[in-house]
């Protein structure tokens, strides 16, 4: 554990000094990395909409001026059909900043127009009741692994279509687990997300989990902090796990689950990228369910120009009360919160290797595999972690 520990150690001492060190780092490179995010996404519009992208983003024909600028009635941009919670927490209703989508620092930074003027503020159901997701860090890919709890600080709305194939320890006999799950995600404000992070089936091999339902798990995110051109975010948020679940798949136990976490990305140089996050779980009744701190980490890096992305993750659990529901002391996971009896202080590393594809700037579909990196295992022996993402 002392290996463990300064590793961590360094790695927050690296995080401590890209607060200062990004834009240095981009500079070096010669060019900045931000307009790397515009050309590709001015090039995935193109190819949607190349018609108003000709005829009104760079002279400005439809919206009296620069597309991505001024506040004319009918351009995406300017236009007052704000969310119907635009208001709320910092939104912006309208056009009340000289960049689209109201809080870029690079000129089209949201890939200009699309076919609705620029990009960004009619929202989903037409009134912009969910907005679309921030394009402005569209360089970014979501973490994999811990798939219920490391949280993307980015507004997103999405849906993520998830599948763990999870092997048991020999102790517990062994077998797999099988979970087929789905995550929703809404942006409702520029800053305000409802996200769902858990649900789905479970199926066993083992005859100590049978197949059912997973709890629910929903709950809010909010975006503290956003610099588009150094690629910086913070987010907060908190979830609540009903247990809904079915018992015989180790699910439904205890009386709900709050998870309390922050989040945070930054670009490194041109091609990549670091995410952390960090969270409690805390369990309404400590007896049935064990309190459990993490810290999650992600560094990916972009394979020249492709849409390929290869990536490392790595998860610290801290188990931090011990319950008296399940009588051995045998932590349950990330899926699992057994309630188990002495595991207070109980440290468990896991590290993922895996890859991730980008054909589209609104898609990504990735595989991991991850093993545990302490001599405890709790109920992880090694996992596959496969997910598919549509972004809007």
């Amino acid at each position: 554990m002392k290996t463990i520990k300064w590793m961590f150690a360094t790695l927050a001492g690296v995080l401590g000094t890209l607060a200062g060190g990004t834009a240095e780092a981009a500079d070096a490179t010669g060019s900045n990395p931000s307009s790397r995010v515009v050309s590709a996404q001015a090039r995935h519009d193109q190819v949607l909409a190349p018609t108003v992208m000709g005829a009104s983003c760079e002279v400005g024909s439809a919206c009296g001026g620069t597309c991505d600028s001024g506040c004319a009635d009918g351009c995406g941009c300017g236009s007052s059909k704000g969310g119907l919670f635009s208001n709320l927490f910092g939104g912006h209703a309208g056009c009340d900043e000289n960049v689209c989508d109201s809080g870029c620092n690079v000129a089209s930074c949201d890939g200009g127009c699309d076919s609705l003027g620029c990009r960004g503020n009619t929202g989903l159901l037409g009134y912009g009741i969910i907005k679309p997701s921030d394009t402005c860090f569209d360089d970014f890919i979501s973490p994999m692994t811990n798939p219920v709890f490391f949280e993307d600080p980015r507004s997103l709305t999405e849906v993520r279509f998830i599948f763990l194939n999870h092997n048991l320890p020999g102790a517990l006999g062994g077998n797999s687990v099988q979970v087929y799950a789905a995550q929703l995600r809404a942006r409702i404000t520029d800053r305000l997300s409802l996200i769902a992070t858990k649900d789905g089936l479970i199926y066993s091999q083992s005859p100590l989990i049978e197949p059912g339902l997973a709890d629910l798990a929903a709950g809010l995110k909010y975006n503290l902090y956003r610099d588009v051109e150094n690629g910086r975010l913070l987010s907060v948020g908190a979830t609540y796990e009903i247990p809904m679940g079915s018992n015989k798949s180790l699910q439904g136990n205890g009386n709900g689950e709050f998870h309390f976490f922050v989040t945070s990305g930054t670009r490194i140089g041109n091609r990549s990228h670091w995410l952390s996050a960090s969270g409690i779980r805390e369990p309404t009744d400590t007896n049935l369910e064990n309190r459990v701190w993490y810290w999650s980490n992600h560094f990916d890096y972009q394979l020249a120009d492709r849409p390929l992305y290869a990536f490392t993750e790595v998860n610290w659990y801290n188990w931090q009360s011990s319950g008296t529901a399940f009588p051995l002391p045998v932590e349950g996971g990330d899926i699992f919160n057994l309630g188990s009896e002495g595991v207070t202080g109980n440290d468990i590393v896991t590290q993922a290797v895996g890859m991730k594809a980008k054909p589209r700037s609104n898609i990504e579909a990735g595989l991991a595999y991850e093993f545990p990196l302490t001599e405890r295992r709790g109920v992880l022996e090694d996992r596959i972690t496969a997910d598919l993402i549509f972004r809007f």
